[in-house]
């Protein structure tokens, strides 16, 4: 088993599809009187946010308790990290509190890797920067074969920022290695063709959401991130919403069987219809729930889980 967890590209499909069984074995403890297990017991896990996080964070924290371990959430704001520390000095300190595992997000791409040389426990990042989200891309892989049994062979649609999405990224890499063919869907503004060939050459890249949901088992919508954006890269919200948002035309389009998915959070309206978040092919309270399920099981593989 992998001592980090910094990019998708760190698993291969194997080793994926043991994390994925392994939060297939998690999600059954939710139907329990008494959720926990005494696994990670003795275990130190830090959460290390520089960026505000609802879901990753909460999901981290719960799915740490559920296997006994003791958990530590650090928050830039009121930190010393607020006084100008570095991310060295801070990892640092977690090194000499003698931190099993710290999960990471922060906005410059590249933190993880560079966290994982200056501690000896585990690494695992929860979005760096515009780069990459390998557990979202595990729940959201698992979520699928939940979903449809399978993932080799899916055909699946991502839409909209794929330029500043991490999820995007990492859901690519994920896929092609468990054998899903993507295709990024977006304003040419937003999915320059050299991103696709550069994540993986068998992507495809889209302009016309239209054309591709006839065809599509699952489409899973991004959050235009507008905190991301200096430029315009699209004429205007409603511009985007008529040309790339999910409403409930465009989803009658898709095959009976196929799913919609969201990272979160939604801007309702803008790329997804409420309509569509909210129908019975949305998958996105389910996503939060299996989130849980598969970081439990990365943590309970990283730490030594097997033993």
């Amino acid at each position: 088993m992998i001592k980090h967890l910094r990019s998708a590209a760190d698993l291969d499909a194997e080793t994926a599809t043991l994390i994925l069984d392994t939060a297939g074995e998690m999600a059954a403890l939710a139907g329990r009187e008494v959720k926990k297990l005494p696994t990670l017991r003795g275990r130190t896990v830090v959460n290390l946010f520089y960026e505000d996080s609802t879901r990753t964070r909460i999901s981290f924290e719960a799915a740490a308790k559920r296997l006994s371990a003791d958990v530590i959430n650090f928050s830039a704001k009121g930190s010393s990290v607020s006084k100008g520390e570095s991310l060295k000095d801070t990892a640092l300190t977690l090194q000499a509190m003698g931190a099993d595992a710290v999960v990471i997000r922060h906005p410059a791409s590249g933190a993880p890797h560079r966290l994982a040389s200056w501690v000896d426990g585990s690494v695992i990042n929860a979005g760096d920067g515009t780069h990459e989200h390998p557990t979202q891309a595990l729940l959201d892989a698992y979520t699928m074969r939940s979903r449809l049994g399978r993932i080799a062979g899916l055909r699946v649609v991502i839409v909209g920022d794929v330029l500043h999405s991490r999820v995007a990224r990492s859901n690519v890499l994920l896929l092609s290695t468990l054998g899903a063919k993507v295709t990024l869907v977006g304003p040419p503004t937003l999915v320059p063709v050299d991103i696709a060939a550069a994540l993986e050459p068998s992507t495809e890249v889209s302009y016309d959401l239209d054309s591709v949901l006839p065809d599509a088992d699952v489409v899973m919508m991004l959050r235009v991130q507008t905190e991301r954006m200096q430029d315009s890269f699209f004429p205007s919200a409603r511009e985007y919403s008529r040309r790339y948002g999910l409403d409930v035309p465009r989803m009658r389009k898709l095959p009976e069987h196929a799913i919609v998915m969201h990272p979160g959070p939604m801007n309702r309206g803008m790329e997804i219809a409420p309509e569509v978040a909210d129908s019975s092919r949305s998958t996105i309270v389910e996503q939060v729930a299996n989130g849980v399920s598969a970081r439990m099981a990365v943590l309970y593989l990283l730490l030594g889980g097997k033993a």
